[in-house]
């Protein structure tokens, strides 16, 4: 139930990104790239909190500003991944590239699952560690 939870969370957040970079481009006139941008940062403020409150039902707030922090980490080393990978796939091997999009997507997504779970909002984390 939980991993459902997850991909749900996170299609909510991808139709959040879309509408958003939608309404700034072509409703509020804004440059693309920059419409990109805050779309991300709406996007990314659906994801954190449905993961954290519905997904993993972690309600403890102590832990917020840390848990945000590495959410951010792990979103932005998944980029990089992304990027690499769906180059490779698609220059060395041939793949289309939507395709290969959605074969990275989804082996993002089972590893970024876990840390999740187990990393960001996993009970076993030291909140010293976890300290800025």
């Amino acid at each position: 139930m939980q991993f459902f939870r997850y991909l749900v969370s996170g299609s909510i957040a991808a139709a959040v990104n879309l509408a958003a970079l939608y309404a700034l481009t072509e409703r509020a006139g804004l440059w693309y790239v920059f419409s990109l941008v805050i779309a991300f940062a709406i996007a990314f403020a659906a994801s954190f909190s449905l993961q954290k409150l519905w997904t993993f039902s972690n309600t403890e707030m102590q832990r917020t500003l840390p848990q945000v922090f590495l959410f951010l980490l792990v979103q932005l080393i998944n980029l990089g991944i992304n990027a690499v990978a769906v180059y490779a796939l698609v220059e060395y091997a041939g793949i289309w590239y939507m395709a290969a999009q959605f074969f990275v997507l989804a082996a993002i997504s089972v590893g970024s699952f876990f840390v999740f779970k187990f990393v960001i909002f996993g009970e076993t984390v030291d909140t010293e560690e976890m300290t800025l």
